[in-house]
């Protein structure tokens, strides 16, 4: 098993900056390609960004692209994404998961291809 605490959400206003942390526990990080994932009041889950388990791959969405940066930290155990210039629109609550990865260069985009997922942390972004 492998758990995922999420921090750092909270309510900023657009334009500014936040950084989400997810800490993992319970297995060997470094086995595990890690992904964030956000949902909004009545809509559905959505990707955001995705990081491979040796940290030289990443993928975003569109609607995050240069904004948003993935990144893993493997001593802490721990995958970051760093948020710049919100939007209202990114208003939802964050979710990491992880998923054990073959391969280094992989990453994961579809939610089923997840095994393991956070609790969650929300962001809000007021106008």
């Amino acid at each position: 098993q492998v758990q995922l605490v999420e921090t750092g959400g909270g309510l900023v206003q657009a334009g500014d900056s936040l950084r989400l942390s997810c800490a993992a526990s319970g297995r060997t990080f470094t086995y595990y390609a890690m992904g964030w994932f956000r949902q909004a009041p009545g809509k559905e889950r959505e990707f955001v960004a995705a990081i491979s388990r040796n940290g030289e791959t990443t993928y975003y969405a569109d609607s995050v692209k240069g904004r948003f940066t993935i990144s893993r930290d493997d001593a802490k155990n721990t995958v970051y994404l760093q948020m710049n210039s919100l939007k209202p629109e990114d208003t939802a609550a964050f979710v990491c998961a992880s998923t054990y990865a073959a391969f280094g260069g992989t990453y994961y985009y579809a939610p089923s291809d997840y095994q393991y997922w956070g609790q969650g942390t929300q962001v809000t972004v007021s106008a």
